[in-house]
């Protein structure tokens, strides 16, 4: 153990000091010696001075006794708060690993920070997964993508009885994995399906033992754009592209721009009202973004999509009827 006697005392000080809680070479020595590791004042001296002098951040209070403490965690207390808060947050990881990565990322506080670290964080309707390997899946497509590497997994849906049942009876789909998107507490893969023959997306907590494949990777195409591909598919839904002209009131500005960004074509109108035109999948879900804002914003070009919508507002109607 003597010759890993400067570990020691770097741990030592990592674990028991912050700020508002230094050590003396005193507190130092004794700690060693109860461990079993015989020193002197003069060597746990240089240690520490060999330690600031490798860069680790050991602070030296000038006193009659000289006071250490570990200085730069590498993560505010506050940054570690927020990281907390996300892990708490995200929906694609399960709960017995929220509870393991936030005792992790605790460590990284002294000891003296633990309670503030507490969150008192209330996530509404987050319903965490029960998939307790996505977190390794997402490790391991990000590995796939660095690499150029395709892999093979079978995918799955639920039935209405809740059961966990594999799309088209255990199919095994080749994946050339692109990008990933974290988008509504969901991670999805993006990239080129051989049994699709074109770019789609699946999500990852759905994936069923991905592993490599040892098929060649199909390289992205040449039109391929990860930013342009999410703004059309809209709200991770697939339908037909479509420019689609809105007429909104003006309170929904901000609406328009939280979904399609500070570039988007806008046109004001009247007092009351401006118009937005967008490139969108003309899709279920895009009909309902839009109901939702109650006549606020209306569709009013093309032809094709407010006839689709008009007869979707129908059928919801004469089903309510």
């Amino acid at each position: 153990m003597e010759k890993n006697r400067i570990i020691y005392i770097f741990k030592y000080l990592w674990d028991k000091t912050d700020e508002q809680h230094p050590v003396t070479i005193s507190d130092i020595l004794e700690y060693l010696q109860a461990i079993g590791i015989t020193s002197t004042r003069k060597t746990i001296a240089a240690d520490l001075d060999s330690l600031q002098e490798s860069g680790f951040d050991i602070i030296c209070n000038k006193r009659r006794q000289n006071q250490y403490f570990i200085g730069n965690r590498y993560l505010e207390v506050p940054e570690l708060k927020c990281l907390i808060d996300a892990v708490q947050a995200a929906k694609f990881i399960s709960e017995k690993k929220t509870y393991e990565l936030i005792e992790k990322v605790s460590l990284l506080a002294s000891p003296y920070q633990g309670n503030s670290l507490k969150r008192n964080l209330y996530v509404d309707g987050k319903a965490k997964t029960s998939n307790e390997s996505v977190y390794y899946i997402v490790d391991m497509l990000n590995n796939a993508i660095n690499d150029k590497k395709p892999i093979r997994f079978s995918y799955y849906e639920y039935a209405p009885d809740k059961t966990k049942v594999f799309k088209h009876n255990g199919q095994i789909y080749e994946f050339s994995p692109y990008d990933l998107v974290w988008n509504n507490d969901c991670y999805y893969a993006f990239g080129w399906s051989d049994s699709h023959g074109k770019v789609i997306k699946f999500r990852i907590d759905r994936m069923n033992t991905p592993m490599f494949s040892g098929k060649p990777f199909h390289d992205r195409p040449e039109d391929y754009n990860i930013t342009d591909f999410c703004r059309h598919v809209f709200m991770m839904y697939d339908g037909k592209k479509q420019t689609v002209t809105l007429y909104c009131e003006n309170s929904l500005m901000k609406v328009i721009i939280d979904r399609f960004g500070e570039n988007v074509k806008t046109q004001k109108l009247d007092c009351d009202h401006f118009s937005a035109t967008v490139e969108v999948s003309a899709s279920p879900t895009f009909y309902s973004w839009v109901f939702n804002y109650a006549g606020k914003m209306k569709i009013v070009a093309p032809d094709e999509v407010v006839c689709s919508y008009n007869d979707r507002l129908e059928l919801a109607l004469r089903a309510s009827i």
